[in-house]
């Protein structure tokens, strides 16, 4: 056993070296620009799998659309075959949603995807979209523009499904101009409409003519509402939301646009079976997916059991609820044979971004943030933090330590940004909190407020995704260390957004994701208030008076407010100069006042895949601007029984 977790640490920490002939395949091309069709490459002749022989379908040409889209994949042209086995977690990555417009692999351009083109008016205001023609549901029923119109007008814009309208449809309007023509138009530009499109865009089309009998705009309330009563719901929103998300048994009867369909959902598994209208192919010309059916365990909620699972080599694919310091355990199952383990990287450039709250309502404590401007404060306890022990400790080095600012990969990216305020530096800390006349009255080595006072900060957060708990454990110790007596409270969701929403919070945190191309012009959260979220904890109270035009919050001082006029700039600017000063004015502004505190991120993330799952590339970008996997290509993954040396 020692010999073994030797063997794995040492694959680990020289990871470049264990997927070397891996590595040594780069990307296709064609994950970077737009997805060539059967037409531009020749493909004249269509396969499908044998598992849909002897089904009552038309066959495979009629059931693709007119100029089949084509995805090369990672590695190798698959085959056909075999049950996938993994949990409810991962549904999201191992079959990833299919997107109007979608992500290229570097996370800096949105692509063609569903839409066979799009455009944008130069003023910025009107997005056109052109579908594929021939694109169907997974029921044969056509795809076109009354289901974008649907999903628009009644969902997004409907009160009673959407009481409170999202920011970036707020005064919208859908126009159809014929089956596969359409349009968003808006009062104000908003260019970047698009990138919401190709990272939302499973929200922008529902079959209509399956939920339009579940909708009060298409069927007499009263036979609604019976029909509600009768399935057991409360309201005709719960029914519909509870269909639309495969969340009872009759999720079967959805149609879908993935690659794989509902069949039966129980309270202990979902049943999944390839969507025989999928509407994309290889360059050999088979129909996608190749894995034929997913069994998805739904009660396996417990993350160390799916560690375990995962480290034995009983899921194909698991990687949501996987942690960095899985990673030894995890290499054990590589080195006996049973797994393979993708050491990826979460795309967060901090895995906490802590969060002060400027809008608390102790008024000592709100003074010692944000008093005059001044951000003495949160600059000491950034230099109190010794972010290279933390790397070593929870990341085995391999992590970044780095302020909340662009991810790398970013247009907008600039190292002076990420380094700012981030020496660890406990003398300077110490004489920060003097020079705030923050002292330790009573001898207990923890600082008084300048009154006399208690000074006792309240962390409260939930523990997901990255390693919040064992990295706040240190950060308490390093800020007790130059005098500051930090409360850590690990809560659950439902009380973080209740506590997150009232204002409750003296701090709280979450990772710093949505600061990729694709998702930083749109929801700059960790940069300007402009909106109250169940994860944030800045500064929700001039975030509710931006978005109400005063009506309710608390006017933000000078300096946010001009902030804010920039956040404005940065989501409706029409020229690329204009977009790029609201951008580098914001992260400039972040990296001298320090609004949260990052500590380490761009972290490994462990990928685990069975020994008989393929094509899954070893390294890759891991979190939500990404859509965990969407940029990879899952359609491409097949099972493969023949140990190959992969």
């Amino acid at each position: 056993m020692k010999l073994n977790l030797a063997l794995s640490w040492a694959c680990f920490l020289g990871a470049a070296v264990c997927v070397a002939a891996e590595d040594s395949v780069p990307l296709p091309d064609q994950w970077f620009a737009a997805p060539e069709t059967a037409s531009e490459l020749g493909i004249t002749h269509f396969s499908q799998s044998p598992f849909l022989h002897g089904q009552d379908l038309p066959p495979v040409e009629q059931r693709l659309p007119d100029d089949p889209v084509v995805v090369r994949p990672y590695r190798s042209i698959g085959r056909y075959g075999g049950t996938a086995r993994i949990t409810l977690w991962d549904n999201w990555q191992f079959f990833n949603f299919e997107h109007v417009l979608t992500i290229s692999a570097d996370l800096r351009n949105v692509l063609p995807n569903l839409a066979e083109s799009w455009s944008l008016s130069e003023d910025g205001r009107v997005t056109t979209i052109r579908l594929r023609p021939g694109i169907k549901w997974s029921d044969g029923h056509p795809l076109t523009a009354d289901d974008f119109m649907f999903r628009m007008n009644h969902v997004w814009l409907d009160r009673e499904m959407s009481p409170v309208t999202r920011r970036l449809v707020r005064g919208s309007k859908f126009v159809k101009i014929d089956d596969l023509t359409f349009q968003y138009a808006f009062p104000e530009p908003n260019p970047m409409f698009a990138n919401f499109l190709a990272h939302y865009g499973s929200h922008f089309a529902d079959p209509m003519h399956f939920f339009k009998q579940y909708h009060p705009a298409y069927r007499d309330r009263d036979e609604l509402n019976a029909l509600v009563r009768e399935k057991g719901f409360v309201t005709w929103m719960a029914m519909y939301q509870a269909l639309w998300g495969w969340g009872n048994e009759e999720a079967a009867r959805v149609p879908t646009l993935r690659a794989y369909k509902v069949v039966q959902r129980t309270p202990t598994k979902m049943r999944l079976e390839r969507n025989p209208y999928y509407f994309k192919i290889d360059p050999a010309g088979n129909q996608l997916p190749y894995i034929d059916a997913i069994d998805s365990i739904i009660l396996l909620e417990n993350s160390e059991m799916i560690t375990f699972q995962a480290a034995t080599g009983q899921l194909d694919f698991a990687a949501m609820t996987l942690r960095t310091q899985d990673i030894p355990l995890l290499k054990l199952g590589e080195a006996k044979g049973v797994n393979k383990v993708h050491i990826w990287r979460r795309l967060h450039v901090s895995d906490l971004a802590i969060q002060p709250n400027y809008n608390h309502d102790d008024p000592r404590y709100r003074e010692l943030l944000w008093g005059r401007g001044e951000r003495r404060f949160v600059r000491a306890l950034s230099h109190a933090i010794d972010r290279q022990q933390m790397n070593e400790a929870i990341y085995f080095g391999r992590g970044v330590p780095s302020q909340v600012t662009a991810h790398p990969s970013s247009r907008w990216y600039e190292r002076r940004f990420a380094e700012a305020h981030l020496r660890y530096d406990p003398d300077y800390a110490r004489a920060l909190l003097d020079e705030l006349g923050l002292r330790d009255v009573d001898g207990d080595g923890l600082r008084e407020y300048p009154d006399g006072s208690k000074l006792t900060i309240t962390l409260e957060y939930l523990d997901f995704e990255t390693p919040k708990s064992i990295s706040m454990e240190l950060v308490r110790d390093y800020w007790r260390e130059v005098g500051i007596d930090l409360r850590l409270m690990s809560i659950e969701r439902r009380l973080q957004a209740e506590r997150a929403q009232a204002n409750s919070m003296q701090m709280t945190l979450w990772h710093a994701d949505k600061v990729t191309d694709i998702l930083f012009p749109l929801v700059p959260d960790w940069f300007y208030p402009h909106r109250a979220g169940w994860e944030l904890s800045l500064w929700n109270h001039w975030a509710r008076y931006f978005q109400t035009d005063g009506e309710l919050g608390e006017e933000p001082p000078e300096p946010i407010r001009k902030l804010q006029y920039w956040g404005v700039q940065l989501r409706t600017a029409t020229t690329e100069a204009h977009r790029t000063k609201a951008a580098k004015t914001l992260l400039a502004a972040a990296a001298e006042n320090l609004w949260t505190i990052g500590t380490v991120g761009q972290a490994p993330h462990p990928v685990v895949v069975s020994t008989r799952l393929r094509n899954v590339t070893p390294t890759g970008v891991w979190g939500w601007d990404s859509r965990w996997t969407l940029p990879y290509h899952p359609a491409t993954w097949y099972l493969d029984e023949t140990p190959d040396g992969r």
